[in-house]
């Protein structure tokens, strides 16, 4: 009778793998039919934008205690330099061309100083040298970054989703810079520790359960990253409707614009996102945020924002009741690159303000 039962459950096991292999197959090629639609669409705003490197004054590697190479661009004022400097970081899986447009905007403006990095292991930077990847040890990134580029003066910090949680542990591990050299901060589609709760389009229960597979998928990384990256490239399609999906609010982006950001995100290792998904997921800065009081502070958010929902950019308020929420509609995680114009003209006068 066990022995029934048990091969009417290999049975069952054996068919629903087959099903979601002819599944995954017909999906494929609906993917690829798509996509090849999307990119091809007339009417792409962005279509001659020529994304990627942009100029700038001067490059150089900065090294944090740990032994990380970060790779570092800065542009000067076009004028006299005006202070605060304006320091941008970026989030998981991307790299500094998260801010393409609003460092486009700032550098034509020339009125301030701006400062772009890597984070470890993203974009240019090397892979953490020692430790962990954890928050913590972005922090101490930034404050390498810091202490090498704005050695003095008053400064402005921006960052992205994991950038804005870099934000928060670099406020952790040094509140003293906060209202002395750092007088301003925008935090754009980010939290402060309810990133377990975020259901990323499936069920809260799935999401929970999954949990305890993060050090799995860590150590697959390590044995197994160049297969599982060579197979990324394989469904790089696949790739782009992800992107799509979970980085972008209106239902047709500019194609241009989701092939930037799906490119930013396959630069990255398969070791690198899982090692990074980790800490991301049992992430509590909340006690953090007491070090920005006082401090003048703009949370941005898309209300389709999937990764980082709008409770999460209510909860950073809740704790900081002084600072401005701006919710922009139709907007999803990348906001600042879907919306760039809207969070631009929100983001000017703040720094304005603060000069």
């Amino acid at each position: 009778m066990k022995r029934s039962k048990v091969a009417k459950r290999a049975g069952i096991f054996g068919a629903a793998v087959g099903v979601a292999a002819a599944g995954l197959a017909t999906a494929f090629a609906v993917e690829r039919a798509l996509v090849r639609r999307s990119v091809n669409a007339p009417g792409d705003p962005y279509v001659d934008e020529p994304f990627g490197d942009q100029p700038h004054d001067r490059s150089l590697t900065v090294t944090a205690a740990d032994g990380t190479d970060l790779h570092v661009e800065i542009i000067e004022p076009a004028g006299a330099r005006t202070e605060p400097t304006i320091v941008f970081v970026h989030g998981f899986a991307l790299d500094m061309g998260t801010f393409y447009f609003q460092r486009k905007e700032l550098a034509v403006r020339g009125t301030h100083r701006l400062v772009f990095y890597d984070q470890p292991g993203h974009g240019r930077s090397s892979k953490l040298k020692s430790g962990t990847y954890d928050l913590a040890a972005l922090g101490r990134s930034l404050a390498a970054v810091l202490e090498a580029t704005v050695p003095e003066g008053q400064i402005i910090l921006v960052g992205h989703s994991m950038g804005g949680m870099t934000i928060m542990a670099f406020a952790e591990q040094f509140p003293a810079w906060f209202g002395n050299r750092v007088t301003g901060v925008v935090l754009i589609s980010t939290s402060a520790g309810l990133f377990d709760k975020a259901k990323l389009g499936i069920t809260n229960v799935v999401a929970r359960v999954s949990a305890p597979f993060f050090p799995l998928w860590d150590k697959a990384a390590q044995l197994g990253g160049g297969t599982i990256d060579r197979a990324r490239v394989a469904s790089s399609d696949l790739a782009w409707l992800l992107t799509r999906r979970y980085g972008f609010g209106e239902t047709r982006p500019s194609p241009s614009l989701v092939t930037f950001v799906e490119s930013m995100n396959s630069k990255t290792s398969v070791e690198t996102l899982t090692k990074y998904l980790q800490t991301l997921y049992t992430h509590n800065r909340i006690p953090a945020l007491s070090a920005l009081r006082g401090v003048p502070v703009l949370v941005v958010v898309g209300d389709r924002d999937y990764l980082t929902p709008v409770t999460h950019s209510e909860e950073i308020i809740e704790n900081l009741p002084e600072a401005e929420l701006l919710t922009i509609e139709n907007s999803g995680h990348v906001v600042m690159l879907e919306k760039a114009d809207q969070v631009n003209a929100a983001l000017i006068p703040f720094l304005e303000k603060l000069t």
